[in-house]
């Protein structure tokens, strides 16, 4: 049975940019069109993504299961390997004219986070194209990417649902850091991080998995670690809409190891 696979995902990145981009500054792209099945607002412009892609998987004639913030769970020809779809990952920048937002899909084997076999990240305002293939490494546009393997915490980058609540849980962590960033996009947060930008990322709050999946394989196979924020391993945590966690990402095992100190003393 034909199974996605990276020239597949990448086929999206230009129909995403000719039909999501026109979107930037056009005020109809912050209209509300419903309630998203991850309980969040979905603007226009989150549709359209969504649409893009699901006309692709559609058209592909793979059976898949596909997990998407705005959409919940669909099966596709029956059901197949889960794809997790962040249509918009960064909605809010996008709604308010900060430019930095991307579509994020992974594919994986099974229900589980440890399945993760495709990554694919588009940043739709540069045309970038991040990508992964479990064993076979992650890419920024052809070149081969690599975490930071220097052991100083130098950027950290973070998210917070409700930053008086969970800012103070990560500032032993931020006091470590040259310098800090929050930046509203967690699939490019991570794919940062990915590229050797960023010695840590944190989100203390609960986060679904279609938010970081793609980008957890892409730091993964560019030589990153991922865990909790008690450094529990996330390999079997469920790939469903409900199944949340915080997450703790670092370039490297020696920084990781400074990251859980800060966080838990």
């Amino acid at each position: 049975m034909r199974r996605l696979g990276i020239e597949d995902l990448r086929r999206l990145g230009e129909p995403l940019r000719q039909r999501v981009l026109p979107l930037r500054l056009d005020y109809r792209a912050g209209e509300v069109i419903q309630k998203g099945a991850a309980g969040d607002k979905t603007f226009q412009i989150d549709k359209v993504a969504e649409d893009v892609v699901f006309e692709f998987l559609r058209e592909s004639s793979v059976p898949l299961t596909v997990v998407s913030e705005e959409r919940g769970i669909v099966p596709l020809r029956g059901g197949g390997e889960r794809v997790l779809l962040d249509p918009i990952d960064g909605s809010k920048n996008a709604v308010s004219g900060i430019p930095l937002y991307c579509t994020s899909v992974a594919v994986s084997e099974d229900d589980t986070l440890q399945g993760l076999r495709l990554a694919y990240i588009y940043n739709i305002i540069t045309g970038d194209e991040y990508w992964a293939e479990r064993g076979r490494g992650a890419y920024l546009n052809g070149r081969r990417l690599e975490t930071d393997t220097v052991e100083e915490i130098r950027v950290v980058l973070y998210e917070t649902q409700r930053p008086g609540r969970d800012i103070p849980v990560i500032m032993p962590l931020l006091g470590l850091a040259n310098r800090t960033r929050c930046l509203g996009a967690t699939a490019l947060d991570l794919a940062f991080l990915a590229s050797g930008g960023a010695s840590v990322y944190v989100n203390p709050a609960p986060t679904r998995s279609f938010d970081f999946a793609a980008g957890v394989l892409l730091v993964k196979e560019a030589g990153g670690i991922v865990t909790d924020l008690k450094g529990e391993d996330l390999s079997q945590m469920e790939l469903s809409m409900k199944r949340t966690s915080p997450l703790l990402v670092s370039a490297n095992r020696q920084i990781h190891e400074k990251a859980l100190e800060a966080l838990n003393e």
